[in-house]
């Protein structure tokens, strides 16, 4: 099949699938992280609407280099942590090459959540929020394409070109007025990540370095399993702010919420205010913590810092 002049380095086997209404999960790595509970809500052999291509089929295609090109609309979730090999699976938590995939119409909410690796093409609408994702020049001829931010940061661009963001040596400043979730999701290198505006899900979720920097507000489950690195809130979070962090530091310039730092093993949460669940409590900051304020443009004297 020719993807429409598409430029590539070798050809790909590419997966065709046709479906008459939206499927969610679709390419989703994770198989919802429910096939391990009684199949309750996917599986991976369970098949995709009335063909005989399995959600299975679908991730192993993508692992194995190949494309997934999507006739129809796409649901809910699609491309979710493309391009990790998942320490859930018994992977080893780290980026994987993967193919793409290419969709000839609309895509519903929260594609690419957590998606490090592989691009995905568009020919229709994309829902917001969206996932870990900018866009870049499209190289298909009617469609928009889509990469991961995670990639783009620890990859470069790799012949890409930005549309309406910028990179800047180790930073990219995202002003596209577009509402994400996990922004930054598993970040693992020197690198900073700024949006102007707000944000939702999961911001920096499974981070182990680096630096996301949030100049709005965000929603619930900011720096989930945070593992490294510093996540910047220049506003408000919604609850469940630094849920089962592992360790690194979270800066909210606002409140941080109900629920603060539920099942955190380690780390630091600098806020103005806000909730935390027991046995976090707030404590005084050390001159440590007042020269990592001063670090990132804050004054010491307006935060808490809960640990």
């Amino acid at each position: 099949m020719n993807l429409f002049g598409r430029k590539k380095e070798k050809k790909r086997d590419i997966l065709e699938i046709n479906i008459s209404e939206p499927v969610d999960c679709l390419g989703d790595f994770t198989y919802n992280f429910y096939w391990q509970h009684k199949g309750e809500k996917l599986a991976p052999e369970w098949k995709i609407a009335d063909t005989d291509i399995t959600f299975g089929d679908m991730v192993d295609h993508l692992k194995n280099g190949g494309d997934i090109k999507i006739n129809g609309n796409a649901g809910h979730r699609l491309g979710s942590s493309m391009g990790t090999d998942l320490k859930f699976f018994g992977g080893t938590g780290k980026e994987i090459d993967v193919g793409d995939i290419i969709v000839d119409g609309d895509v519903d909410t929260r594609m690419g959540i957590s998606m490090v690796k592989g691009s995905i093409y568009v020919k229709g609408n994309v829902k917001e929020p969206i996932g870990n994702l900018v866009k870049v020049k499209s190289d298909i001829k009617g469609y928009k394409k889509f990469k991961s931010i995670t990639d783009i940061m620890m990859n470069g661009l790799e012949g890409d070109k930005l549309e309406g963001n910028q990179l800047e040596g180790r930073r990219i400043i995202i002003d596209d007025g577009m509402i994400r979730d996990t922004v930054g999701s598993r970040l693992d290198g020197d690198k900073e990540i700024i949006v102007n505006g707000n944000v939702d899900l999961s911001t920096g979720i499974l981070m182990r370095k680096g630096t996301v920097r949030i100049n709005g507000n965000t929603g619930k489950n900011t720096a989930a399993l945070l593992n490294g690195g510093t996540v910047i809130i220049n506003g408000n979070c919604d609850d469940f702010t630094a849920i089962d962090m592992i360790k690194g530091s979270i800066i909210v310039n606002g409140n941080a919420g109900k629920f603060l730092a539920a099942n955190k093993k380690s780390g630091v949460v600098f806020a103005k205010t806000g909730s935390p669940i027991p046995p976090v409590k707030e404590k005084n900051l050390s001159s440590a913590d007042n020269n990592t304020l001063l670090k990132y443009g804050f004054d010491p004297r307006e935060f808490k810092k809960f640990e």
